[in-house]
């Protein structure tokens, strides 16, 4: 009995050991992980791994992956200090973080983007069922370092272009575990103001702009005929042309209203920004879709930031300097750009058991919610009629009507008050009301 009692004891050290192997003082509080993984001859991913600080045994809460949009944008650096991260760009501690409840993994992907880098030009993805495949392929090598992962419920989150590149990825990877290639307990993906139709989101901007007075007719009239030409370089199977009609649609709108900001239509801005309207088509795509619109100074101590006391602390070469490939990795999906995934999501929906749910900022111009509604209205899946049926709940967290949430089955849609493009950072209430419908943390929302 006591050999027994022994080996029991020692057999639990070891697990625990092992649970912990991995974990390591990074850059700010809490146990961490981090590193590159190379996913193809060529194709190096990088990932900056949280353990939560709810518990010391991690493995009794979720793993949560986020990706960020783009493409070409970065997760380890914008998603974790503008947005859910423990630390603030200002290096405070964020209240709101989810690394309260939950480990939380920022992968910088697609390759090229933030800390992932490629080899050479032909190595840079080019549509979204490579990146999809890429982000497999870390899968597989990430549950090998780190096994105690693989019987943890995974869930999915993302924002923006991350929304269209999150549905593919769950789907090949909900077909790798079908086919026993990998060991992972995908639970769910839910898309933060995705990019999953971007017709649907170009024709919502003149109405969401005309409807809050920040254009007239007149505005809205051109930014719609613009927008329309996108529309019919989409429908012709035009897609390098529809992502440059894309730009000159941008550049319509910002002249029309003024500069309004596209990611939070109430956002105050500076009125006209002539220097902005200098850009090139594509380096004003860059700008917004990559760097989000930063101010120069919060996009400079940003990249300060990555590579300086954060790219020393991990101990990353100066060779992979932070967002040094960002540009070509968003110039490389340029033919990819505007196409739509509505039939992944389908497929999500009608073949799978992953839950799927979407979340919109009521603010955002971008992805706007409008947009957003139409393409979900668009899909055809088993459960729909059941949906549409469902009632309308409003999302209440503190006696504090934050939105409103709408389930049924596996599909769930969420509208976020007082939030625009970054609901995490926006609203943190509803998010965390998300959060916890979706994965059951944090268990104190009310």
């Amino acid at each position: 009995m006591e050999r027994l009692s022994i080996f029991i004891l020692l057999s639990v050290l070891l697990a625990c050991g092992v649970a912990n192997a991995d974990k390591k003082n990074g850059f700010g509080p809490g146990k961490q992980d981090w590193g590159h993984v190379t996913v193809r001859k060529g194709a190096h991913m990088f990932y900056w791994l949280y353990y939560t600080t709810a518990t010391p045994l991690h493995t009794k809460r979720p793993l949560a992956i986020w990706l960020q949009g783009g493409p070409g944008a970065s997760s380890t650096g914008y998603g974790n200090f503008e947005e859910l991260g423990p630390l603030t760009l200002e290096l405070e501690n964020r209240n709101w973080t989810w690394v309260k409840d939950m480990n939380v993994m920022f992968i910088d992907n697609p390759v090229g983007s933030g800390y992932s880098y490629v080899d050479g030009l032909s190595y840079y993805t080019k549509n979204n069922t490579q990146i999809a495949l890429d982000l497999v392929e870390f899968m597989k090598q990430f549950y090998v370092d780190h096994p105690e992962f693989e019987t943890v419920p995974l869930h999915i989150f993302c924002e923006s272009y991350g929304g269209k590149m999150a549905p593919e990825f769950a789907l090949e990877l909900y077909k790798a575990i079908e086919r026993k290639e990998i060991v992972s307990n995908l639970i769910s993906v839910n898309l933060g103001d995705p990019w999953v139709s971007p017709v649907d989101s170009v024709n919502a901007w003149a109405p969401l702009l005309l409807n809050m007075g920040i254009v007239d007719h007149d505005g809205y009239d051109k930014i719609m005929v613009s927008a329309k030409k996108t529309e019919d370089n989409v429908n012709n199977n035009k897609f390098s042309a529809a992502t440059t009609s894309w730009g000159a649609t941008q550049r319509v709108l910002l002249t029309e209203s003024k500069g309004v900001d596209f990611y939070d239509i109430l956002k105050p801005v500076k009125g006209p920004n002539k220097a902005r309207l200098l850009l090139s088509d594509l380096e004003m795509m860059k700008r917004t879709l990559v760097d989000f619109d930063l101010d120069e100074d919060r996009d400079k101590k940003l990249q300060d930031l990555m590579r300086g006391p954060v790219a020393l602390a991990l101990n990353i070469s100066s060779q992979h300097k932070w967002g040094a490939q960002s540009s070509l990795t968003f110039q490389m999906l340029n033919a990819d750009f505007m196409k739509d995934v509505k039939d992944v999501v389908e497929t999500l929906l009608n073949s799978t058991t992953i839950k799927v749910s979407v979340f919109s900022g009521q603010l955002d111009l971008i992805c706007a919610t409008p947009g957003t509604v139409n393409w979900i209205n668009d899909i055809k899946y088993d459960g729909k009629a059941k949906y549409e049926a469902a009632p309308r709940d409003g999302i209440t967290v503190n006696r504090v009507l934050e939105g409103y949430e709408k389930t049924n089955g596996n599909f769930s849609m969420f509208w976020v008050n007082r939030a625009g493009h970054m609901v995490p950072a926006d609203n943190p209430a509803a998010m965390s009301h998300i959060l916890n419908t979706m994965t059951g943390y944090p268990k104190d929302i009310k």
